[in-house]
C-alpha cells in the first residue's frame, strides 16, 4: 500500500504531471498566472475540484453503466467547480473576478475528466483521493512556479495582490523583488507564458536524462563481465 501511494505521488508530481508532462489544461495554466495570487487561487480551486470529483466518481463506480459514464463525471465536476465558483464569490471576490472565465472552466479541463477516468473509476476511494491531491498539487506547483516567473519579470514583485485572496492581512506579504520603471509586457501577456512554459519542460527533460544517464552508468559499473570457457 506505502509502494502504491508513493507511485502515485511520484507520478503526480513529476512524471505525469498534468500540466508539464500532459500539457492539460493550458489555457488557464498560460492565461491567469500572470500573479501568483491568480495563480495560487487557480491551482487551489482545481486542486479542490479534482479531488472532490475523484471521491465520488469513486464512491459510484460500481452502479454508473459505461456507456453514460463520460457525460455523469462531466455533471459531478460541474456540481463541483459551482460550489468552488459560489464560495470563491463569496468570500474572495477579488480573485474570483481576477480568474473570469476561467475558473467554470475547469469543468472542461482534460486532466480532471482524465483521472475520473483513467483511476477514480476504477480504485478505492482512499487512493482516488490520494490520487487527486497529487495531481492537484502538481498542477498548482507549475501554476504557481509560472507565476513567480511571470509576475517578477513582469512586475518585479511577489505576491501581489495576495489580499485578493487571503485577506487584508495578506497585504504585508507583497515583496518588491526589483525596481521596474514600466511593466515588462511579453512575460505578463500569454507569449511570456508560453516562453516560460518552454523553459520549464526544457529543464525537466534535462534532469530526467541526466538522471537516467547516472543510472545507466551506475548499472554499468554494477554489472560483472563473466567468461565463459567452451573448451574442454
Amino acid at each position: 500500500m506505502k509502494a502504491e501511494y508513493k507511485e502515485l505521488a511520484i507520478q503526480g508530481l513529476w512524471k505525469n504531471n498534468p500540466g508539464l508532462v500532459q500539457l492539460l489544461g493550458l489555457c488557464p495554466l498560460l492565461a491567469v498566472t500572470s500573479t501568483v495570487t491568480n495563480a495560487l487561487g487557480l491551482g487551489l480551486a482545481t486542486m479542490l475540484v479534482l479531488i472532490c470529483s475523484n471521491i465520488t466518481v469513486s464512491a459510484i463506480r460500481h452502479w454508473v453503466p459505461k456507456e453514460i459514464r463520460i457525460p455523469i463525471f462531466v455533471l459531478i465536476i460541474a456540481a463541483f467547480v459551482t460550489c468552488v465558483q459560489l464560495l470563491m464569490n463569496a468570500f474572495t471576490y477579488g480573485i474570483y473576478q481576477s480568474l473570469g472565465i476561467f475558473l467554470p472552466l475547469i469543468v472542461t479541463n482534460c486532466a480532471i475528466i482524465g483521472r475520473a477516468e483513467a483511476y477514480a473509476s476504477k480504485n478505492p476511494i482512499k487512493q482516488s483521493a490520494f490520487d487527486g491531491l497529487m495531481m492537484g498539487s502538481g498542477f498548482a506547483i507549475i501554476l504557481i512556479l509560472l507565476g513567480v516567473i511571470r509576475e517578477i519579470l513582469g512586475q518585479g514583485t511577489l505576491f501581489d495582490g495576495a489580499n485578493l485572496l487571503l485577506g487584508d492581512w495578506a497585504s504585508v506579504l507583497r515583496i518588491e523583488v526589483m525596481q521596474l520603471d514600466s511593466q515588462f509586457l511579453l512575460a505578463i501577456l500569454p507569449p511570456g507564458a508560453f516562453i516560460a512554459m518552454g523553459i520549464l519542460i526544457a529543464l525537466k527533460n534535462a534532469i530526467d536524462s541526466h538522471i537516467k544517464s547516472k543510472k545507466v552508468v551506475d548499472t554499468e559499473q554494477v554489472i560483472e563481465r563473466v567468461r565463459v570457457n567452451f573448451d574442454s
